[in-house]
């Protein structure tokens, strides 16, 4: 029963300490339409590491202005809870064109 009350404190304590963020570019003058791509970027080691490879100008195609949005939600958040124990995170990558 212990271990068991210990591992909910850990879990409670390991949500507690992660946040959500939020980082946008605009690249001219930003999104000017309702089109948008959406991938999820993978890292090994807390981060450290990227298994896939996100292309925000690929993602983009040939448009001059588009809005790109990194961020971190609450599924993402969610996800990375049951893959960090193998040390995998992931974070949402989304264009606005």
């Amino acid at each position: 029963m212990r271990k068991i009350k210990s591992l909910i404190l850990a879990v409670v304590i390991a949500f507690a300490l992660t946040a959500c963020y939020t980082l946008e570019h605009t690249v001219g003058t930003g999104a000017q339409g309702n089109s948008v791509e959406h991938q999820r970027q993978w890292y090994a080691l807390w981060g450290l590491v990227p298994i896939n490879e996100v292309d925000s100008k690929q993602m983009a195609g040939d448009a001059d202005n588009y809005t790109i949005k990194t961020e971190q939600q609450f599924i993402d958040l969610v996800i990375s809870a049951f893959t960090s124990v193998a040390s995998i995170t992931v974070q949402s990558v989304e264009v606005r064109k």
